[in-house]
C-alpha cells in the first residue's frame, strides 16, 4: 500500500482548489468593493452609499461562506485528517510489543549450516565483516517500512545485548566509508552494495582483527521495497542508483541482485584465508543464491536472519551465544542458480507492442504469464527431481522447511486413519539431544498422478504443528488431522470443478520438503468430483466452477506430462507482444468505459434520504441480511454513500445522520502506521520471518498485538496481512508476504486476522489477488494464469483467511486479471470472494491515484469493490446517478458499514463524536460573526431610517 507523500499533498491541494478559488474570489471582492467606497471611486452618490452601508456586511457573509465551505466540502476531510488526535501506544504496550517482537525473530532466524558445532560462539569476542553489520534490514520499503518514533535495534547492538563484544576498528571502517553517501528514500530502495574493496583492509588491520578473536562473522544483506522487484540484471538501464558508480564496479552484465558482488566475494576470500572457522549471516527477505558456499569451506555456520523489526536483533546475539536454540525453518526454497528457476523468463517487465489506443497518462499496457502453473517453488523442485528434469543436489541449496537446531530430535508418526473425510493421526517429537529447542512437525501428502492427466505436484504441504521448548529427553505428541478435500486437485479442463481422484495417497512426515522421516498410505476408493450443492469443495456456499477462462490467455503452462517434456517449451521467455484482437476487444481502462453502455433500464431506484431512525450502532453484531440494514441504507442520500465510497483512504467516512463516526484505517503489515498522524506502532519481523517460525501461537499472540496497538492509537482496520506469494525470489515485497507455499501463507494469514478480528480490528487481506511482481503494477499489468494455478496456489491463502479467519476486510490490487482490473472483476471479487467463500464486508482499492488510467470509481463498484483508497478527491467520485449505479452504491455503502459496525469501536454502543478543534474554533467564529452580522444591520437600518426622517423635516 503506498502512503502519503508530496505528490499526494499537491493533488489534495488540487482537489480542493474550486472552493479556494470561490472562497479567495468573493473575499477579494467584498475586499474591492469597501476599497472603492472608502475611496470614494463609486461617483453614483445613491449606490455608494448603499455600498459603503452594506460592503463590510458582504464581507462578512463571504467569510462565512468560505469557513462553511471548509466545514462541509472536501476541504473538510483535509482538516479532519490533518488535524486528528494523536493516539500513542501506553508503555505498557511498547514492552509487551518490544518483548513478542524479540520472541518471533529469536523462532525466525533460521540455521542453515553449522558444521564442526562451529556455533554457539567459543567466545563472546568477535569480529563482524560486511558493511551490512552497519545497516541491517529492518523491514523493507513503502508500506513495509517501520515507524521512526521507536529506536531500532541494530545488529550491533543485538550482539552486545547479548554480551557479544565486537571488533571497533572494522565496525568504525565500514562506517567511515559509507560516510557522506546519499541516503535512500522511503519509496526508493538502494541498489548499490557499498562493501568496502579487499584492498583496503590493511595488513595491520586483520592482523589486529586475529588478536582480537578468531571467530570471524561476515553479515551480507538484501533489501526490497514497495514499487519496484530487486533487479535481475545490474547493469540495466532501468535501475535507480542512489550511488551511480557503484553500479559499474560490482557486476558483470548479467548479474543479479541475489547472487554476491565481486566485492563481496572478495571479502569473503580475504575473511575465510584468515580464518579457520567462520559464520556467515544472511539478511533479508529475499532468498540468497548460495552457490558460493561449496567454494569456502571456513564457512562453518550459516544464519538466515530474516528482516527483524525494531528490536529483532536482539534474538541474534541470543542464538550466537547459545541462550537460545534456533528452530525457524525455511519458508522458501534456496537454490544455487536462480537464472536455472522456471519463472526465471516470466517474471519482470513486459509491454505491449500494440496497446497504444489504451495508453493514458504515459502508462502503456503490460503483460506477465505465469507459465509455470501449480509448480511453484518446491512444488517444482520435488517434482522435476521425481520425473528425473532436475539433479536436486547440484539445484538446490536448502529446501523448504529446512533448518538446523543445536539438538536433536525424533519424530515417530501414529497410525494414519481416514475416516468420515478426515484424515488424523499422531506423532511423537522426542528431544534426543542435549539442549531444550523446539521441532516442528511437518506434514506433506503425495497424491496419485495420471501421466497427462490433472496436473499435481508430488510434494504437498498439508499441515504443521510446532511442539512446546522440549528439554533433553522430553517428548511432546502433537495431534494432526485435516480433510480430505485439503488434498483435491482443481481440473479445469475436464471436470471444470475441485476434484479428489481415486488411488493412494501417500501422507509422510518430514524435516524438511525433500527428506522424508516416515509416511503411510490411504486410498481413496472412488473418485469425488466436488460439482453440487450438497458437496462442496471446503464447504464453499456455491460450488466452485471455472471463473476465469478469460485469464487462461492461450499460453503453453508447464506439465509433469512425459516427464516435463514441455518444459523448455513452457519456461521460454515471451516471443509476442502484442496482444491479439479478439483478446484486445475485451480491454477496459478509463479510455473506453462508460457506465451508460452498463446501465439496466428495468433497475429502480433504490429509496434514499429517508427518515427511519435508525443508528448505525443498532446493527452492531447484526447478520449481514437483517432486514434492518435495508432501513438503514434507505436514510443514506446519494452524496452520503458516495462520501463513503470515494473518501476511503487510511479510513472511512463519518455519516452523521446514522451515528456513523470517522473511522481510522492504519497501513501494515509490520506494524500500524497512521500516515495522518504520523503516530506508529512498534515495527514487528516481517511476514516472512513469521513465516519461518511456522509457529501458529505466534501469529495469534501477533494479531492479538496488532488489536492492542490499535485499541491505543484509535484504531479501526489494519491494511494487512499480505499473503500474495514468492513466486519469484525477485519480488519486491517478498518481505511483506509470506512464503512460496500457499498453505504455509494462510495458516500464518488467518491466525493473525482471526486474533485481531475477536478483538474487532478488522484486517484488509491484501493485495487480491497475483499482485505477486512490482515491476508495471500501475501500467495496467495483464495477468495470465490458468485457473487450477489461480485457484490452488494464489488464491489459496485468501479462501482460508475468509473461511477459517472470518475476514470482513480486503484490498484488491492493482494488476489486471487477464484483460479486467483487479478491482473491478467481478467473478473474482463477486463469485469467488462472495459468493464461493461466503465473504461479508467491505473490497478496498490499493491506493487510488492513478485516476487517469484504469481505476474508475463507477466500475469498480459494480463489480464488487466498494470504497477508494483516496485521499485526494479527484477522479474517485461516483458521477453517474442512474438507477444502476445508485443501486451499485447502495451495495457498497451496505458493505463498507457492515465492517465497520462491527468493530471494537461500537462494541459499547454508539461511540461518542469528537469534534475536532478547528471545527470548534470555526463554529465560534461563525457565532461572532454571525452576531455582528445581526447587530450591524440593525445599527445599518437605524442609520438609514435617521437619515430617512432627516429628509422628511427638511422637505
Amino acid at each position: 500500500m503506498i502512503g502519503i507523500n508530496m505528490d499526494d499533498v499537491v493533488s489534495a491541494v488540487q482537489s480542493v482548489l474550486p472552493q479556494l478559488i470561490v472562497i479567495g474570489v468573493v473575499l477579494v471582492l467584498a475586499c474591492v468593493i469597501t476599497v472603492a467606497v472608502n475611496k470614494k471611486t463609486i461617483t453614483d452618490t445613491a449606490l455608494r452609499k448603499i455600498v459603503h452601508s452594506e460592503s463590510w456586511i458582504v464581507a462578512l457573509v463571504a467569510t462565512i461562506v468560505a469557513v462553511c465551505m471548509m466545514l462541509f466540502g472536501p476541504l473538510s476531510t483535509l482538516l479532519n485528517n490533518a488535524t486528528t488526535i494523536k493516539y500513542e501506544l501506553s508503555d505498557a504496550t511498547v514492552a509487551a510489543a518490544d518483548e513478542l517482537a524479540e520472541e518471533v525473530e529469536s523462532e525466525a532466524i533460521t540455521m542453515l549450516k553449522n558444521d564442526n558445532a562451529n556455533l554457539p560462539l567459543s567466545s563472546k569476542k568477535v569480529n563482524v565483516f560486511g558493511w551490512g553489520s552497519t545497516n541491517p534490514v529492518y523491514g523493507g520499503t513503502g508500506s513495509g517500512s517501520l515507524s521512526d518514533s521507536y529506536e531500532k535495534v541494530s545488529l550491533l547492538e543485538g550482539l552486545a545485548q547479548a554480551g557479544i563484544e565486537t571488533n571497533d576498528s572494522l565496525t568504525d571502517m565500514y562506517t567511515e566509508y559509507r560516510e557522506g553517501r546519499p541516503e535512500a528514500k522511503i519509496w526508493v530502495v538502494d541498489w548499490t552494495l557499498p562493501e568496502v574493496p579487499a584492498d583496503q583492509y590493511s595488513d595491520t588491520l586483520i592482523a589486529d582483527a586475529q588478536e582480537f578473536s578468531d571467530e570471524a562473522l561476515v553479515v551480507i544483506t538484501r533489501i526490497g521495497g514497495e514499487g519496484v522487484d530487486l533487479p535481475i540484471d545490474m547493469k540495466s538501464d532501468e535501475i535507480t542508483y542512489v550511488n551511480n558508480s557503484d553500479k559499474y564496479e560490482d557486476f558483470e552484465a548479467g548479474d543479479h541482485f541475489l547472487q554476491l558482488s565481486q566485492t563481496e566475494e572478495d571479502m569473503i576470500k580475504l575473511v575465510t584465508e584468515n580464518f579457520e572457522n567462520v559464520t556467515l549471516v544472511y539478511n533479508g527477505a529475499n532468498a540468497l543464491e548460495f552457490d558460493f558456499l561449496d567454494e569456502y569451506p571456513q564457512i562453518s555456520s550459516v544464519l538466515w536472519v530474516p528482516p527483524a523489526g525494531q528490536s529483532g536483533f536482539v534474538a541474534l546475539g541470543e542464538i550466537l551465544t547459545g541462550e537460545v536454540n534456533p528452530s525457524g525453518k525455511t519458508s522458501d526454497t534456496f537454490v544455487k542458480d536462480l537464472t536455472q528457476t522456471p519463472v526465471w523468463n516470466n517474471f519482470g517487465s513486459f509491454k505491449y507492442d500494440n496497446m497504444q489506443e489504451f495508453e493514458l497518462d504515459e502508462r502503456t499496457p503490460s503483460f506477465v504469464n505465469y507459465t509455470e502453473g501449480i509448480y511453484v517453488g518446491y512444488k517444482f523442485y520435488e517434482t522435476a527431481d521425481d520425473e528425473g528434469l532436475i539433479d536436486y543436489d547440484d539445484m538446490v541449496a536448502f529446501p523448504f522447511g529446512y533448518g538446523l537446531s543445536y539438538t536433536t530430535f525424533s519424530q515417530e508418526m501414529g497410525d494414519v486413519t481416514y475416516a468420515d473425510g478426515k484424515v488424523s493421526f499422531d506423532v511423537t517429537v522426542t528431544n534426543t539431544g542435549e539442549k531444550a529447542g523446539k521441532d516442528i512437525v511437518e506434514v506433506y501428502y503425495n497424491p496419485p498422478y495420471t501421466n497427462g492427466g490433472v496436473e499435481k505436484s508430488s510434494v504437498n504441504l498439508v499441515d504443521f504443528a510446532k511442539t512446546d521448548l522440549l528439554e533433553p529427553g522430553e517428548s511432546q505428541t502433537v495431534s494432526i488431522e485435516f480433510e480430505d478435500d485439503d488434498m483435491a486437485s482443481y481440473d479445469y479442463e475436464d471436470a471444470k470443478a475441485y476434484v479428489l481422484e481415486a488411488g493412494d495417497y501417500v501422507v509422510s512426515i518430514n524435516s524438511d520438503s525433500h527428506t522424508v522421516i516416515d509416511e503411510q498410505t490411504i486410498n481413496v476408493a472412488e473418485t469425488i468430483t466436488y460439482d453440487s450443492e450438497d458437496n462442496t469443495h471446503g464447504g464453499d456456499a456455491v460450488v466452485a466452477t471455472n471463473q476465469f477462462d478469460d485469464a487462461n490467455g492461450d499460453l503453453t503452462y508447464l506439465s509433469r506430462a512425459d516427464h516435463f517434456a514441455n518444459y523448455v517449451e513452457a519456461t521460454a521467455a515471451p516471443t509476442s507482444y502484442s496482444m491479439s484482437d479478439e483478446v484486445k476487444a475485451t480491454f477496459v481502462n478509463n479510455s473506453n468505459y462508460d457506465p451508460v453502455d452498463y446501465n439496466d433500464d428495468s433497475d429502480e431506484m433504490p429509496t434514499t434520504g429517508a427518515k427511519n431512525g435508525v443508528r448505525l450502532a443498532d446493527l452492531y453484531d447484526k447478520d449481514y441480511d437483517d432486514p434492518l440494514w435495508d432501513d438503514l441504507l434507505d436514510q443514506l442520500t446519494f452524496n452520503d454513500m458516495d462520501n463513503l465510497i470515494a473518501n476511503a483512504g487510511f479510513g472511512s467516512a463519518a455519516v452523521d445522520s446514522i451515528g456513523k463516526i470517522q473511522m481510522v484505517d492504519a497501513d501494515g503489515p509490520a506494524a500500524l502506521n497512521n500516515n495522518f498522524t504520523g503516530v506508529g506502532s512498534i515495527g514487528f519481523p516481517s511476514s516472512t520471518a513469521f513465516a519461518c517460525t511456522w509457529n501458529v501461537d505466534l501469529a495469534t499472540r501477533f494479531g492479538e498485538m496488532i488489536a492492542q496497538m490499535a485499541h491505543d492509537m484509535h484504531v479501526s482496520g489494519w491494511y494487512a496481512p499480505a499473503m500474495n506469494i514468492h513466486r519469484s525470489a525477485f519480488g519486491g515485497r517478498n518481505f511483506e508476504y509470506f512464503s512460496e507455499d500457499p498453505t504455509l501463507s494462510g495458516v500464518m494469514a488467518t491466525k493473525e486476522i482471526e486474533a485481531a478480528q475477536q478483538e474487532g480490528v478488522y484486517a484488509f487481506i491484501k493485495h487480491f489477488a497475483l499482485n505477486d511482481q512490482e515491476a508495471n503494477r500501475n501500467n495496467m499489468l495483464c495477468t495470465w494464469a490458468n485457473e487450477q494455478a489461480i485457484r490452488e496456489i494464489y488464491l489459496k491463502p485468501f479462501e482460508m483467511s475468509v473461511k477459517e479467519g472470518g475476514a470482513t476486510a480486503a484490498m484488491s490490487a492493482f494488476n489486471y486479471i487477464g484483460t479486467t482490473y483487479a478491482a473491478a472483476h467481478s467473478p473474482l471479487l463477486n463469485t469467488v470472494l462472495r459468493g464461493e467463500w461466503n465473504f461479508r464486508g467491505m473490497v478496498l482499492t490499493d491506493f487510488f491515484g492513478y485516476f487517469d488510467s484504469y481505476q474508475n470509481p463507477d466500475h469498480e463498484i459494480r463489480n464488487g469493490n466498494d470504497a477508494m483508497l483516496s485521499t485526494i478527491g479527484i477522479g474517485n467520485h461516483v458521477t453517474d446517478t442512474s438507477a444502476t449505479s445508485v443501486k451499485a452504491m447502495r451495495t457498497a455503502a451496505h458493505n463498507i458499514l457492515y465492517t465497520t459496525a462491527n468493530s471494537w469501536m461500537y462494541a459499547d454502543g454508539e461511540p461518542e463524536t469528537v469534534t475536532p478543534v478547528w471545527k470548534t474554533i470555526a463554529y465560534a467564529a461563525i457565532g461572532v460573526i454571525a452576531v455582528l452580522v445581526v447587530g450591524l444591520e440593525v445599527l445599518t437600518i437605524k442609520r438609514y431610517l435617521s437619515r430617512r426622517k432627516d429628509k422628511v423635516i427638511v422637505k
